[in-house]
């Protein structure tokens, strides 16, 4: 028979507009009783099911992540209840048997026996950190979106800068782009003067790919872009400076994150926004690498792995450590992910490779925010890299020679 954790809890069902609460009560001989009530989620409604689970000595709540929705429940219930959130995933109840007030009962049920697993949620300040700079990511998204659409506007044109040049929106092509854009019908005006460093020796080359045309219409989107662009890049500067300031108060978190190679500021505010600077909340490493979904997925049945696929999980810390990643494995002053890389790629690939430097660097940070101590590269000078490629037989060590472009040839064996 399964534990009774929580002799007294309560299962709520969200939705937009109102909500389905359950209190379970369990008494010393196991038997429990239900109390089902439905609130609306207005303020006032919410405020009156905060005394409503007072008023029963309630202060184990558990309620379903639905969307937004659960925010305001939330906010109302957090100064007097200890609220678990819960996945869907976790609380999803049997076909057949689903509807709102049953949902609440399976929520209560399982949250009685403690089946249900929380969701990390940060403290409030940290929240708006991660609500501002997940508001950034979005904006640059926006600004990726506009660039594209310059692109295929030039394209359409028969401008061909992109063919040349490395940016297009680097100085040299936005002068161009500008001189095309305010004078449409002149064709063979002298560019050379808008030219910087190395983009004189592309002369020739560049002359060729501004032989195009750009219609009015053309020429009217892709001014609306460039300035919707520059206001984005704006709201990205302003929302930057904000995060800044609210991050104040962990300022000595933030030089520890910092402090590992490949993370700027900016990574490590973004890092700091999305685990907070408390530690404890994780089991350990592993626990916070498989929440961020840095980790293989276990989906074995009869003995056969059928997946090691890394999780959906960390939808924006993930992109983030990746590409702190990558600036890792090109630090000179710290070769040790370097290495550590180019050993797992021989083996798994690139992109395996990659997200293993990622899984590293988190790792490093979780034992850096516990024991309050900067990135040291000294306790890595000991570790011993595995070779990228051992030969377990004559046939794999075959298999080596010729990838490294040797000819191998068979001696017959001495009478």
């Amino acid at each position: 028979m399964l534990k009774i954790v929580y002799p007294i809890c309560c299962g709520i069902d969200v939705h937009k507009t109102f909500v389905i609460a359950t209190i379970a009560t369990t008494d010393r001989e196991n038997i429990t009783t239900y109390q089902t009530k439905r609130f609306s989620t207005f303020t006032r409604d919410l405020k009156a099911l905060a005394a409503w689970l007072s008023e029963h000595q309630c202060v184990d709540v558990c309620m379903e992540s639905t969307g937004k929705y659960w925010i305001p429940v939330r906010n109302i219930l957090e100064p007097s209840c200890q609220i678990t959130l819960a996945h869907p995933k976790y609380v999803r109840a049997i076909r057949g048997k689903k509807t709102d007030k049953k949902d609440s009962i399976w929520i209560a049920d399982l949250f009685k026996h403690s089946l249900v697993p929380g969701s990390f949620i940060p403290p409030a300040d940290i929240r708006e950190i991660r609500e501002l700079l997940r508001y950034r990511s979005k904006l640059v998204s926006f600004k990726s979106s506009e660039k594209n659409r310059v692109q295929n506007s030039l394209t359409v044109s028969n401008i061909m800068l992109s063919s040349v040049v490395s940016d297009t929106f680097g100085k040299s092509a936005s002068a161009i782009l500008e001189h095309l854009l305010k004078n449409p019908d002149d064709k063979d005006f002298d560019f050379r003067p808008l030219l910087h460093g190395s983009m004189l020796e592309k002369e020739a080359d560049i002359a060729l790919a501004i032989d195009g045309t750009i219609t009015k219409v053309q020429a009217d989107k892709i001014t609306l872009c460039l300035r919707h662009m520059n206001s984005v890049k704006s709201y990205i500067a302003d929302i930057e400076s904000k995060t800044m300031l609210l991050a104040q108060p962990y300022s000595g978190a933030l030089a520890i994150i910092q402090s590992v190679p490949g993370v700027s500021q900016l990574s490590a505010l973004i890092i700091l926004s999305e685990i907070g600077a408390d530690m404890s909340t994780f089991h350990s490493a592993k626990h916070l690498c498989s929440w961020a979904g840095l980790t293989p997925s276990n989906d074995q049945s009869a003995g056969k792995k059928k997946s090691v696929r890394i999780s959906r999980a960390g939808i924006y810390i993930k992109p983030v450590l990746v590409q702190c990643a990558n600036a890792a494995i090109k630090d000179k002053s710290f070769t040790h992910y370097r290495t550590r890389y180019e050993t797992i790629k021989r083996r798994r690939g690139h992109k395996r490779a990659i997200i293993a430097i990622a899984r590293m660097i988190l790792t490093a940070i979780y034992y850096m925010l516990s024991s309050g101590e900067f990135f040291n590269p000294g306790l890595y000078e000991k570790a011993q890299c595995k070779p990228g490629f051992v030969a377990s037989s004559e046939a794999h060590a075959v298999k080596l020679l010729q990838r490294l472009g040797y000819v191998v040839v068979k001696e017959p064996e001495s009478a």
